[in-house]
């Protein structure tokens, strides 16, 4: 394939914008079978951060098993408006910040991308002055940025938000962060990034306590640690980096995405399927094998890299609460409700990571489900199946959810606000389809067409 020099977008195969998106659905018809076997494509959380993390190189560097994704266009717009070069290679980046013209981010795709705030650590370190538009909410909930801000100040920064900017710059003619003892409140991913990259080019040793531990975080440090960073304990609960003067180009391929193994796991799940999924990390996986082998399935690791789903005839309840890694993954939840919905007994699900993450309850229940809502708390009554019907996306994995539900269901199941399916999952219809699935999309005006 003839490399591309990209300007404004990095190339997804068939671009789909935001608009395309939310004016399309999704038809799923249920009952059908799946068998083979599902490639993973590479980590959404790790890839956007580590494109992040080039900012703190002043050579051009390669990202291999970089999924084809919406959010992972607008990190490339972010990257461009910072006059970083951008160029696809099939499924690898290469990412030239040799030269950053601008060190403030536009609002328009920060506010459509809340991993774009990442930037602020990298420019802070490399640049000494960062200028990030505070990303805003979530459908899911709140994700305040205190914990980066705090973090920054530890090091040395003057950092203050006004007008909707988060501010930042290094005082001194140097212009360089300085190590710091940093404690989080929270083990945020997002904070332990930010401050883990900023700590790379400071001047001594950072050690960031209570840090979030997972995959993700560790495979940005690998990563950091393959451009010459000086990194120790990232997946454990404390982080030191000693801080070096610069980086050097490097050749990194991105982790699977262990959220679309789960999805896919479950996938074979709730339809009673044998499948195999390669390439797979089965460590990251623990605590979603764990609950399937709960639920009566089996999953098979075979080798350090594949794992097979063998489907259990009766599928048992089960309780979940999410929490941060090693613990239930929130961005699981979701699909666990679509598969208990159908499952022998009674499961309750406690959400403890974000406070809007139940929205797609209602959803549920509107294809038969019998889920009622406490507070944070779901509890699940199984159905001895669902039914089709017309249902609304209403966040990234509540869309993979509805899916999933949609294949188990009687009948056809029709899904809008696909948008938010496009930011996170690479090709996921495409892969279900050719394991077999009944499904299609199509816009309105399609079906009026196809209609007529």
């Amino acid at each position: 394939m003839e490399d591309t020099a990209i300007v404004t977008s990095i190339g997804l195969p068939n671009p789909i914008t935001t608009d395309e998106s939310d004016g399309a659905m999704l038809e799923v018809v249920g009952g059908t079978p799946l068998s083979g076997q599902a490639t993973i494509s590479g980590a959404k959380n790790s890839a956007l951060v580590v494109m992040a993390g080039t900012l703190l190189c002043s050579q051009p560097c390669r990202i291999r098993n970089i999924p084809h994704l919406m959010d992972i266009e607008r990190m490339g717009e972010v990257l461009t408006a910072l006059g970083v070069g951008l160029k696809r290679e099939d499924d690898a980046l290469v990412v030239d910040a040799s030269t950053i013209a601008h060190t403030k981010a536009p609002y328009d795709v920060v506010s459509r991308l809340r991993a774009s705030f990442f930037v602020i650590g990298p420019l802070l370190a490399r640049m000494g002055v960062a200028r990030i538009p505070l990303p805003g909410g979530c459908a899911i909930g709140a994700r305040p940025v205190e914990l980066h801000v705090r973090g920054l100040q530890a090091m040395g920064a003057d950092v203050h938000i006004e007008h909707g900017t988060v501010h930042a710059y290094v005082p001194g003619s140097g212009g360089r962060l300085k190590g710091a003892k940093i404690y989080l409140d929270y083990p945020s991913v997002g904070a332990t990034e930010t401050l883990m990259m900023a700590a790379t080019l400071a001047d001594g040793e950072t050690i960031i306590e209570n840090a979030a531990q997972e995959p993700e975080v560790a495979d940005l440090a690998n990563f950091c640690r393959a451009m010459g960073a000086r990194i120790r304990g990232a997946g454990t609960n404390t982080i030191t980096i000693v801080g070096v003067p610069s980086l050097h180009s490097t050749d990194y391929g991105i982790i699977p995405d262990r959220i679309e193994a789960g999805t896919l796991l479950v996938a074979g799940a709730i339809t009673r399927s044998e499948l195999s999924l390669y390439p797979v990390i089965p460590e990251h996986l623990t605590a979603v094998i764990a609950k399937l082998h709960e639920m009566g399935g089996q999953v098979v690791v075979e080798g350090h890299s594949r794992v097979r789903y063998l489907p259990a005839h009766t599928i048992s309840s089960t309780d979940i609460q999410t929490g941060p890694f090693p613990g239930f993954p929130t961005d699981m939840q979701a699909q666990f409700m679509a598969l208990m919905a159908v499952c022998e007994g009674s499961s309750l699900i406690t959400e403890t990571v974000f406070e809007n993450r139940l929205r797609h309850v209602a959803e549920l229940n509107r294809m038969g489900a019998d889920i009622r809502l406490n507070g944070n708390c779901a509890i699940i009554k199984g159905v001895h199946q669902l039914s089709g019907a017309p249902v609304l996306a209403t966040d990234l994995r509540a869309s993979a959810a509805l899916v999933l539900a949609g294949l188990a269901a009687k009948g056809t199941t029709t899904i809008q606000g696909l948008h938010h399916l496009d930011r996170g999952y690479d090709d996921l219809e495409g892969k279900l389809r050719r394991l077999g699935a009944n499904l299609r999309r199509y816009t309105d005006a399609a079906a009026a067409t196809t209609t007529a």
